[in-house]
C-alpha cells in the first residue's frame, strides 16, 4: 500500500513574495489566511487544503518535500514548474 498524507500550501509565482509569507506565518498569522490572501491555486480558497493524497500524484519536487519535511511546520520554498509553494503536511501514513 502506497503512503499517503494530507497537506495545506500556498502556491506563488516569485520566491521572494515565498519568503515574505514564511515571516508572516512566524509571526502568527494563519496559514489558512495567507493561502486565501495569496495562493495562485483553486485550494487557496480552502485555506490552501489538498486533501489526503498518496505519494507519487503530485509533481516531484513537491511530492518529495511533503514525504520528507517536518510534520505541522511551514516549509519553503519548493520550486515547481508551477511557482513556489510553502508546504505545510497535517498528517503522513
Amino acid at each position: 500500500m502506497k503512503k499517503t498524507a494530507a497537506a495545506l500550501h500556498i502556491l506563488v509565482k516569485e520566491e521572494k513574495l515565498a519568503q515574505e509569507i514564511l515571516v508572516k506565518l512566524e509571526r502568527g498569522i494563519s496559514f489558512d489566511h495567507l493561502a486565501k490572501r495569496y495562493s495562485k491555486c483553486p485550494s487557496g480558497r480552502n485555506g490552501g487544503d489538498l486533501g489526503e493524497f498518496q505519494q507519487g500524484a503530485m509533481v516531484g519536487p513537491f511530492d518529495r518535500a511533503v514525504f520528507s519535511c517536518p510534520l505541522l511546520k511551514p516549509y519553503s520554498p519548493v520550486k515547481t514548474k508551477f511557482g513556489y509553494h510553502i508546504i505545510k503536511v497535517l498528517y503522513r501514513r
